[in-house]
């Protein structure tokens, strides 16, 4: 055998080679097992309640038992790289099951009282502290609040950022992108502070489409900095072909930059929406509330889902019902921000770029 040969053999038999030895597949599942069973022990000898407790310390247990097992076995290379998966599942699962439990309890609780009766009728006469009622009024505000915001702030968002991608050089394109910056972070509140201040100066009542101003405030920015990267992704040589062709240069965003981008746009349009359909302080501030359907939201106030939950918490005097219809709108509107996030995945699929084999 010659030497590079025997050189060859070594190197595949050292612990830190790519074809070294290895653990047995099934180990991280014994030794996950295992540290499942510590954790119990400690957390029953050390007179830990929490549950939450007792899966932190299985999973650094778990992150231990592997690296070291892995160290031991297949060397520090592969030892480190099972360390940093570890750390990432373990990061995974530390953001997942707040949400599942979040998810759980609102499923959970918010059946209760939600039917056919709930979605279709308004609080009415209803106290807040009897059974009975539905969100019917709410629903009718947020869709109409939700829907002239996307009207006012999309179109608005969508121009800014053409301009900013395609138009934009010297000092207002650089005057804009940072006040789009800024707008991005403000919270909620001064958003609707800003229009109530124009309320008080013009003497006006508050009415829905109030709250629709401050919600596109909130949206446009998003809308603005979604678009624009979409815009950015689109080659250029689709535009200097165009532009070689003799198309104008409005023509050619028109037909080409346009299209090209369009499945990110209303992505971006649609999670911006589910971004704004669950704010309550604008709401509280400028449509104010009203148990009864309103359906002019230029008139007279009104009512949302974010601001339907806040009520019947804050008003509920620790009745039941209250709190019951509370969770069940809650869990309304966590299914219509689903639905939009779905449905800003489904246009993301269908626009998306095929690609041939």
């Amino acid at each position: 055998m010659s030497h590079a040969a025997i050189a060859d053999t070594v190197a595949d038999r050292s612990p830190g080679s790519l074809h070294g030895a290895g653990l047995p597949r099934w180990s991280p599942y014994a030794i996950a097992l295992g540290a499942l069973a510590l954790a119990v022990l400690v957390g029953t000898l050390g007179d830990l309640h929490s549950r939450i407790q007792w899966g932190l310390i299985a999973a650094a247990l778990f992150v231990l038992g592997l690296y070291g097992a892995s160290a031991r076995v297949e060397g520090p290379r592969r030892a480190k790289d099972r360390l940093a998966t570890s750390l990432v599942w373990a990061a995974f699962l530390l953001a997942v099951v707040p949400l599942v439990s979040l998810i759980w309890t609102t499923l959970t609780r918010g059946v209760k009282v939600l039917d056919v009766h709930f979605l279709t009728h308004s609080m009415g006469v209803v106290a807040d502290t009897e059974p009975g009622g539905g969100i019917h009024h709410a629903i009718v505000g947020s869709l109409q609040q939700v829907g002239l915001a996307t009207l006012i702030g999309a179109p608005i968002g969508v121009l800014t950022a053409i301009y900013l991608v395609e138009y934009g050089r010297g000092g207002l394109a650089r005057a804009v992108t940072f006040f789009v910056d800024v707008m991005t972070g403000i919270p909620s509140i001064v958003a609707g502070l800003f229009i109530l201040s124009l309320m008080l100066i013009l003497k006006m009542q508050p009415f829905g489409f109030a709250g629709s101003l401050a919600l596109a405030i909130l949206m446009m920015p998003v809308v603005v900095r979604s678009t624009e990267e979409m815009l950015k992704l689109v080659p250029n040589e689709l535009r200097e072909a165009s532009l070689a062709l003799g198309v104008p240069k409005w023509r050619t965003i028109l037909k080409v930059v346009l299209p090209a981008s369009v499945g990110g746009i209303a992505t971006g349009i649609v999670l911006a929406v589910a971004r704004i359909a669950g704010e309550t302080a604008p709401v509280l501030l400028l449509v104010f509330g009203n148990p009864f359907i309103n359906n002019n939201p230029f008139e007279g106030a009104q009512a949302s889902l974010p601001l339907y939950i806040y009520q019947q918490y804050a008003n509920s005097a620790g009745s039941g019902a209250a709190y019951d219809r509370a969770w069940a709108a809650s869990l309304t509107l966590i299914a219509f921000v689903m639905v939009l996030s779905l449905g800003a995945r489904g246009i993301a699929r269908w626009k998306a770029p095929k690609t041939g084999r």
